[in-house]
């Protein structure tokens, strides 16, 4: 039998209690990691394959980093024979959910604002997403699977509270630090309702899971400060399944190098930087062809941005499923990025050859060495990456070299077959209660 939920979570009242100064008389246990072990011990058995269910509160299959990683998870663990489940919002029906969220948006003003005097708009929308979730979660049977793998705190909260009846396995992977970034780009402020709300999400999420599976370590600080032990943290690397395509002739003449771009056309990924970076080439204009691959809400902007700075070797490509092809063709990748966890760009450019550019964010220094397997320029430094460029474009020893060692690291490091070795070990290890922590 499936846990009933109380609604809004006990925790989050409490916790929303605090922030404005009320008794809370609200309280709800939760499972300790030693119990879940033991829970979990006590189940464990022989069996070799998994029925896993891959869980996200993002839309899936979407555009996107987290997207082709569920892909990728999903596919690597199907062909070792594993069945794999994906769950996310977007499967269940558009007239459920509408019904679901006319239902509890005014249960949750009510409650709101009997208890506080009023509601914050976004905090109100939010909890009506989770609860709409919840709801198409609850029709799940979780009875059936052996692994439970949650891809965002919110889902890791609505899993963890289900899985008390359970004690299954959780692992949580988060794919960004929510909070932390909201407040970054002063999307929230500090010392907010906002604030407090989203940490408490993001501190549960750590109680619940079992253990939780990062994509880098810059992930490591950020979560211990918000109550995660380091030893109940594992790094694994994203890995792909890279075709493996030789290195194509370009159609452009033979004295031009191609300058690539693969990322959505948004605020943060930095493409603004790099054409200021590229305005400060000009002696070098017409040596090169710079392809910006992938659409969004900046194109217009950009578009206008390289009109003003006179770029006329950039060209917009849009959106293209044909990016090993692209990369097979270029000579130099460029994320200029000023937010990011691993981006999946960078992986494919290291596989297809190609020297990178890219910034100090992240978990970016983990995957380019600088100066070895490419280079790492500070985000939003505009003048290092001009000279970043300058370098690679003129200095064809160093390129080739840089090229050459990303290859031989993601060939070794990047792969599928690795990426899923480490967390099928970390699975197993789970079923059968004897966890080895890692690094």
């Amino acid at each position: 039998m499936k846990n009933e939920i109380t609604f809004p979570y006990p925790y989050i009242v409490e916790r929303l209690d605090q922030y404005y100064g009320l008794k809370s008389s609200s309280s709800k246990k939760i499972l300790s990691k030693e119990q879940s072990k033991k829970r979990t011990i006590s189940k464990r058995g022989s069996k070799k394959k998994f029925s896993i269910l891959i869980a996200t509160f993002w839309s899936f299959p979407h555009v996107g980093g987290l997207s082709n990683y569920i892909s990728a998870l999903s596919k690597g663990l199907k062909s070792q024979g594993h069945k794999v489940d994906i769950i996310s919002p977007n499967q269940f029906s558009t007239s459920k959910v509408k019904h679901f969220r006319e239902s509890v948006t005014p249960n949750l003003k009510s409650f709101f604002t009997r208890r506080y005097g009023s509601y914050n708009e976004r905090i109100l929308n939010h909890k009506r997403l989770i609860y709409v979730y919840e709801k198409m979660l609850e029709t799940i049977d979780l009875e059936k699977y052996d692994i439970l793998h949650a891809q965002d705190l919110f889902t890791a909260n609505i899993l963890g509270r289900f899985n008390e009846g359970y004690g299954k396995p959780l692992f949580y992977t988060p794919h960004g630090m929510f909070t932390f970034n909201r407040l970054k780009f002063n999307i929230i402020k500090k010392g907010s309702v906002e604030e407090a709300y989203f940490k408490e999400l993001e501190s549960k999420a750590i109680e619940y899971a079992s253990h939780i599976i990062v994509l880098s370590n810059s992930f490591r600080e950020p979560l211990i400060k918000l109550g995660a032990k380091n030893r109940n943290i594992t790094t694994v690397i994203t890995g792909i399944d890279y075709p493996n395509n030789q290195r194509q002739e370009k159609e452009t003449p033979p004295q031009k190098l191609t300058i690539t771009c693969v990322a959505r056309l948004g605020p943060r990924k930095g493409h603004n930087y790099l054409f200021e970076a590229l305005s400060r080439l000009e002696k070098y204009t017409t040596s090169i062809e710079v392809l910006i691959v992938g659409d969004g809400q900046m194109r217009e902007a950009l578009e206008k941005q390289r009109m003003a700075l006179g770029l006329s070797m950039v060209k917009f490509l849009g959106s293209r499923d044909d990016v090993p092809s692209i990369l097979s063709k270029t000579d130099i990748f460029v994320l200029p990025t000023i937010n990011d966890s691993l981006p999946l760009s960078i992986i494919e450019a290291m596989h297809s050859g190609t020297a990178v550019i890219s910034t100090n964010c992240g978990g970016i220094p983990e995957l380019i060495k600088h100066n070895k397997t490419g280079i790492i320029v500070e985000p939003g430094n505009s003048e290092q990456l001009a000279h970043a460029l300058k370098f690679l474009i003129t200095n064809k020893e160093a390129r080739n070299k840089m090229s050459t060692n990303a290859k031989i690291f993601a060939e070794k490091h990047l792969t599928i077959t690795s990426m899923i070795g480490r967390i099928e070990h970390l699975y197993n290890n789970f079923w059968g209660g004897e966890l080895t922590h890692e690094t």
